[in-house]
């Protein structure tokens, strides 16, 4: 479990989704589940590279995979983004404070050039 806890914190999902080509397969893995020749192929990455950014991203609970005959599938687990969402949520008030002050500036431009 201590290995656990060590590794959670050098990959943790933030990690994780930082590197531009994990994004990709994510993005990818949206639509459903591919195996990894297809995910490589796709993306215009060698397979092992492919595979080697699927396991990190099976590692810290954004993929999960599947044996299906003889090919693995991997599939998009996004409870996994939960402490991604959580995390840019407590940021969206200050969206909503932005948009609200520039609904009011639009309306203070409308009346303003009603009023000339």
């Amino acid at each position: 479990m201590a290995a656990m806890a060590r590794a959670a914190t050098t990959s943790d999902v933030f990690n994780a989704i930082a590197e531009p080509q994990r994004r990709e397969i994510l993005a990818l893995l949206r639509a459903g589940e591919r195996p990894v020749t297809e995910v490589a192929q796709e993306l215009g990455m060698t397979q092992p590279g492919a595979s080697k950014h699927l396991r990190v991203l099976r590692e810290v609970g954004l993929v999960r995979d599947r044996k299906a005959g003889k090919q693995r599938l991997y599939g998009l687990d996004a409870r996994g983004l939960r402490p991604v969402h959580e995390w840019t949520g407590g940021f969206e008030r200050f969206w909503n404070e932005s948009f609200d002050r520039l609904d009011a500036y639009v309306q203070d431009l409308k009346q303003a050039r009603q009023e000339e």
